[in-house]
């Protein structure tokens, strides 16, 4: 498996936002959303703020490969749920994203956001 170089972690890590698509199960991609991300060490997180509900969350489970452009980085990835980084992940979220209003914060930080986080990993 690839690892992120240390030029596209700086650079997604960075990125106010970062543009996701998943893949249908015919390999095109869905239509981009735009979401937040955060690093913690040498992995790149995402969540869904609505939960595992929304919409772009629910097609990542169909085949969990997409695609991301954040930071000048375009890449293939893998979406990797994962639930042991939660309490690292709520902390980067609220340091990276603390100057927006607490409800922003709070809202990607919560038991529903939560059980959405997914790490990417470049293919």
């Amino acid at each position: 498996m690839s690892m992120w170089t240390r030029d596209e972690l700086s650079k997604i890590g960075a990125a106010e936002e970062l543009q996701i698509a998943s893949e249908r199960r015919d390999g095109t991609l869905r239509r981009p959303v735009t979401i937040w991300v955060v690093r913690h060490g040498d992995d790149l997180y995402v969540r869904s703020v609505n939960g595992r509900g929304s919409s772009w969350f629910r097609g990542v489970e169909v085949r969990h490969e997409g695609h991301i452009r954040a930071g000048g980085v375009d890449k293939d990835v893998l979406f990797v749920e994962t639930q042991d980084v939660n309490d690292d992940v709520d902390a980067e979220y609220r340091t990276k994203y603390s100057r927006y209003a607490a409800s922003h914060t709070d809202a990607i930080t919560s038991p529903e956001a939560r059980a959405a986080t997914l790490k990417l990993l470049p293919r």
